[in-house]
C-alpha cells in the first residue's frame, strides 16, 4: 500500500469527525508530530499523532489504535485544565514545543488557538529556551547522581533510567535550536542539533555511550530476532502502551531502515529503548532477559562495564552543561 501525506491527513480528519460525534465533551483536537514534517515515513511506516483535549478529567492518558501494519493512531488525552497556565507551558520541555508547532483540527471554542498563540508569543525568548533545556539536563543529572550514590548491578530498570538520562541530555541540546527529538530518528537527527549548538562531537559521544563504537551494523541486526521475540511475548494486559502490538511493525521497519542507511548506528536508540522496556515488563521471562543481557554485554551496557558507562555519562553531562551555559551567556539568559 502506498502511503501518502494526503491519505494520512484524511484519516486524521475522519478520526476527528468520528470522535466529536461520539463525545460532545471534547474541547479540541490537534495534530502534531512527524506528519507535520517533510520526512513522515520511516521504513514505509508512520504514526498519526493526535492530542485530544477533554472538558473533564482524563482517565486514559494515551491510546494506540491499529489501522494497518504500516499506520496507527497515537492519541494523547489531556484535560482542558492542563492548558490554563500558558507561561508554564512555554517552559515545559515537551508540551510547550508540541503546542507551538501543532495544527488544530477541531477547536470550536478556540482554546487551542488561544493557547497556541500565547505559547508562541514569547516561546523563542532566550530565558524560556534556557529554562526548557535546564529542566532536561537537571533530570539527567539527577539520574546520574542516583547511580553514583547507589551503584547497582544493572537490570532492565537501571538500563531504562540510563537511557532516560541520555534522552534528557540530548534533548537539552536539541531544544536550544528547536523541538525535542522523536524516538525513531533520535540519533539520526542529533548530529545536526549538536552542530547547531557548536558541539558537533556530541552526537558521536552519545553514540559511544550506547556502545555504537564496539559493534558493527550486522551485529546489531543479529539482535533483532531476540528483540522481536521479547516484543511479541509481552502479556496483553501488562505491556507498556509504547509497546502496543500495533507498533511492532512501526519499530521493526524503522530499525531495519536505519540499519540500511548511511547511519546504521542510529538504529541502536529505538532498538535498545523498546527492548529494555519489553524485558522490564516481563520479569519472569528468563529466556528473554538472557538474550537482552547478552546483547547489552556486547554493547558494554551490562556487567562491570556498566559503571564505566556511568562515569562516561558524568563526563558527557559536564559537556552538555557547559554547552548550555555557554549558549545562555551568549544569549543573555545566564549570569
Amino acid at each position: 500500500m502506498r502511503i501518502t501525506r494526503d491519505m494520512l491527513l484524511k484519516i486524521a480528519r475522519d478520526t476527528v469527525a468520528q470522535r466529536t460525534r461520539a463525545d460532545r465533551s471534547l474541547v479540541g483536537i490537534f495534530l502534531h508530530g512527524s506528519l507535520l514534517e517533510d520526512e513522515f515515513l520511516l521504513g514505509g511506516t508512520a504514526d498519526i499523532d493526535l492530542f485530544i483535549i477533554h472538558l473533564d478529567t482524563v482517565t486514559q492518558p494515551r491510546e494506540i489504535v491499529h489501522l494497518t501494519d504500516e499506520v496507527h493512531l497515537d492519541i494523547a488525552h489531556y484535560s482542558a485544565a492542563s492548558f490554563r497556565q500558558t507561561r508554564a507551558l512555554r517552559v515545559d520541555p515537551w508540551l510547550g514545543p508540541t503546542l507551538k508547532d501543532c495544527r488544530a483540527l477541531y477547536d470550536p471554542q478556540h482554546l487551542v488557538d488561544f493557547t497556541q498563540a500565547s505559547v508562541r508569543g514569547q516561546f523563542e525568548r532566550s530565558d524560556f529556551i534556557f529554562e526548557r533545556t535546564r529542566r532536561q539536563i537537571e533530570r539527567a543529572r539527577q539520574i546520574w547522581q542516583n547511580f553514583h550514590e547507589h551503584p547497582l548491578e544493572p537490570g532492565p530498570a537501571e538500563v531504562r533510567l540510563y537511557l532516560k538520562a541520555l534522552e534528557n541530555a540530548a534533548n537539552a541540546v536539541a531544544e536550544l535550536s528547536g523541538p525535542p527529538l522523536t524516538e525513531r530518528r533520535f540519533l539520526q537527527r542529533y548530529a545536526g542539533k549538536g552542530a547547531a549548538a557548536g558541539q558537533p562531537g556530541l552526537a558521536l559521544g552519545l553514540a559511544g555511550l550506547l556502545g555504537a563504537g564496539i559493534v558493527q551494523a550486522e551485529e546489531v541486526r543479529d539482535f533483532l530476532p531476540a528483540w522481536e521475540e521479547a516484543y511479541r511475548s509481552l502479556p496483553p494486559d501488562g505491556a507498556p502502551i509504547r509497546l502496543h502490538p500495533a507498533r511492532l511493525s512501526y519499530y521493526r521497519r524503522g530499525i531495519e531502515s536505519l540499519l540500511d542507511s548511511d547511519q546504521p548506528q542510529a538504529s541502536l536508540w529505538p532498538l535498545l529503548r523498546t527492548w529494555t522496556l519489553a524485558v522490564e515488563a516481563m520479569p519472569d521471562n528468563q529466556a528473554a532477559r538472557q538474550a537482552w543481557q547478552s546483547g547489552l554485554l556486547a554493547l558494554g551496557l551490562a556487567g562491570p562495564a556498566f559503571m564505566e558507562r556511568i562515569d562516561g555519562l558524568d563526563a558527557y553531562l559536564d559537556l552538555v552543561e557547559e554547552t548550555i551555559e555557554r549558549w545562555a551567556r551568549a544569549n543573555g539568559a545566564y549570569s
